[in-house]
């Protein structure tokens, strides 16, 4: 059965669902969990900002809030738990789904359970869909959660 889970996390609604299972899966098999956000520093910023505003406070402040979201998610599989590792981690110039399936190889995971948005459609094609670049490119099993509803 599966001993390293890896399980990205973004603070979304389809993510809580999928770190809902991951808690099941870890309460059925023992595994150890790894915790995973992605920060894409691009994403937001738009070029106009000084690069000092950027560097001190832009970057810090994504950093400050991928922290949040890692220790929401740790809180839900129980108290302090030492099966359960969290990173944080930036892309620079790489995309995030290739981030998440390197750390799968590099962790020796065997299972990434994440959040799908359920996106279809022209919304999916311009959005893009971090879930379905996972899905494509890694070479363990990659368990998809949609959102409720």
């Amino acid at each position: 059965m599966y001993k390293k889970i890896l399980v990205p996390v973004d603070g979304s609604e389809g993510n809580g669902r999928a770190i809902e299972e991951a808690v099941r899966m870890k309460a059925m098999t023992g595994a150890s969990v790894l915790l995973l956000h992605v920060i894409d520093p691009l994403w937001y910023s738009h070029g106009m900002e000084r690069h000092s505003i950027f560097v001190n406070e832009v970057l810090p402040a994504m950093r400050r809030h991928g922290d949040e979201i890692l220790d929401a998610a740790r809180k839900k599989f129980g108290p302090d738990d030492p099966s359960i590792e969290f990173l944080l981690e930036e892309c620079e110039d790489r995309r995030i789904p290739d981030v998440i399936v390197e750390r799968a190889g590099r962790w020796d995971a065997d299972l990434i359970v994440m959040g799908t948005r359920g996106r279809r459609g022209l919304d999916r094609m311009f959005m893009g869909s971090v879930a379905e670049g996972v899905a494509r490119t890694s070479p363990v099993p990659v368990l998809l959660v949609r959102p409720a509803g």
